[in-house]
């Protein structure tokens, strides 16, 4: 790292890259297990910032040892079948049913986008209903949402919808918009129809614009979805969490924050390197 490691042209070597892309964690870690361990001398029986042995065990239980509400208890059998029958995937499984059917409904999201940025009469429908209904906070909806759907999976999956899908539909309208008229007219010329120019030009060109968009809202699916299962649900790790949080068992509960935020991670990175494989000429601005 040269001298002037504070100004624009500044170029940070790769041991620099590495040294301080890291730094965060390993202070952040470090932190925790200073003040974990100071806790623990003071109490031992404390509970709030759980030592590392414990996280570990609280998983270990958590990932090959069943819910203690199930009625189905896995006793014996392979490490496989223990994990397949734990609480972890338990909840897992039913978190992520939840979250891939509330992305499938994202797609009618973006086509009502790009027909809003392209065809007139569609766009003049429904623009100001759009932006009236992104201005309604989703979660002031959730008793509405559970009166008409009930508190089954439908209304979780529906807060989802409802908080994302207008962003999404939005950013599709802009980045409809935004692509040059120009490439209109010249596929009118060379023989193309009203769908042709939708979804052979601007679609292609505007998707993986979107699939960023989607990415960069992951976090507010999780968050939309977590309420919903917070306050009414029988599985799911925002269940799970809500529920070890009455007995203060943060040794899972820690574990089960990770462990959301390694899902997303890989759901993240799965996106990007999608997104990388489909539109090879596409770079961010």
């Amino acid at each position: 790292m040269s001298a002037g490691f504070l100004l624009i042209h500044a170029k940070p070597n790769r041991t620099w890259t590495a040294v301080l892309s890291w730094s965060l964690f390993v202070l952040g870690i470090g932190l925790y297990l200073y003040v974990a361990h100071s806790r623990h001398r003071d109490n031992p029986e404390e509970r709030v910032t759980p030592t590392v042995a414990q996280m570990v065990r609280g998983m270990y239980d958590a990932a090959l040892k069943p819910a203690e509400d199930d009625e189905q208890q896995v006793q014996g059998g392979s490490v496989a079948q223990r994990f397949f029958g734990s609480m972890l995937w338990k909840d897992t499984k039913a978190t992520s049913r939840r979250f891939i059917y509330s992305m499938l409904l994202l797609i009618p999201a973006v086509l009502l986008g790009l027909h809003m940025g392209l065809f007139p009469y569609v766009g003049v429908l429904f623009t100001r209903f759009i932006l009236f209904f992104d201005k309604i906070v989703a979660l002031s909806m959730l008793p509405i949402l559970f009166i008409v759907f009930g508190i089954d999976e439908l209304a979780k999956i529906m807060l989802i919808v409802v908080g994302v899908a207008p962003t999404i539909i939005l950013d599709a309208v802009n980045l409809t918009r935004a692509v040059p008229g120009e490439q209109v007219v010249k596929a009118f010329t060379l023989g193309a129809g009203d769908f042709d120019v939708a979804y052979r030009v601007v679609l292609k060109q505007i998707m993986p614009r979107i699939l960023n968009s989607i990415r960069l809202n992951l976090k507010a699916v999780m968050c939309f979805l977590f309420a919903g299962e917070m306050i009414a649900s029988t599985d799911g790790l925002a269940y799970r969490i809500a529920l070890l949080r009455r007995h203060m068992g943060m040794d899972v509960i820690i574990p089960y924050v990770l462990w959301v935020a390694l899902l997303l991670f890989l759901v993240d990175w799965s996106m990007r390197f999608v997104n990388r494989k489909l539109h090879p000429w596409f770079r961010e601005s």
